[in-house]
């Protein structure tokens, strides 16, 4: 590469970015386990649950469960509720999609109906990341939080 076209820091932005899907995947992960059993539980006192029997409920608690935990990090590190929004709606709306699949009965096994919803969660949260591309690398500034994003 010549002297012309490097980015000086391109790096940096590109490890921050990369960091930021991690801890993006993390926040998911993490919001599954530490939520999906509290969720249940308040499903239950209201009389239903989130089980295997509910396929509907499943797939909307482990959403909202992924979601929460990524909506909170991304606050917390300074970003702005409009990404944070972008964020959850990559979450959100392949749920929705994967939900007329169940409703339909186009796909019905529930792991597969997992599958298609956590690769394609995987994909829009790409997709968003990479329309804000200067927000994840840290090129931005955004808020009062900003300089975790600068580690």
């Amino acid at each position: 590469m010549s002297d012309s076209t490097h980015i000086p820091g391109d790096g940096s932005r590109t490890r921050r970015f990369i960091r930021h899907y991690v801890e993006m995947v993390a926040a998911m992960f993490l919001g599954m386990f530490a939520l999906g059993m509290p969720a249940d539980w308040i499903l239950r006192a209201f009389g239903a649950s989130s089980g295997g029997h509910h396929p509907t409920r499943m797939l909307l608690t482990m959403a909202v469960t992924m979601t929460l935990p990524m909506v909170a990090w991304m606050r917390f590190r300074g970003h702005a509720w409009q990404p944070t929004a972008e964020m959850a709606a990559s979450m959100l709306v392949p749920t929705a999609g994967v939900l007329v699949l169940l409703w339909t009965g186009v796909a019905g096994a529930m792991g597969t109906l997992m599958v298609i919803e956590h690769t394609a969660m995987l994909a829009f949260m790409l997709v968003a990341m990479l329309a804000r591309r200067d927000e994840y690398s840290g090129a931005h500034v955004h808020g009062a939080v900003q300089p975790a994003l600068a580690a």
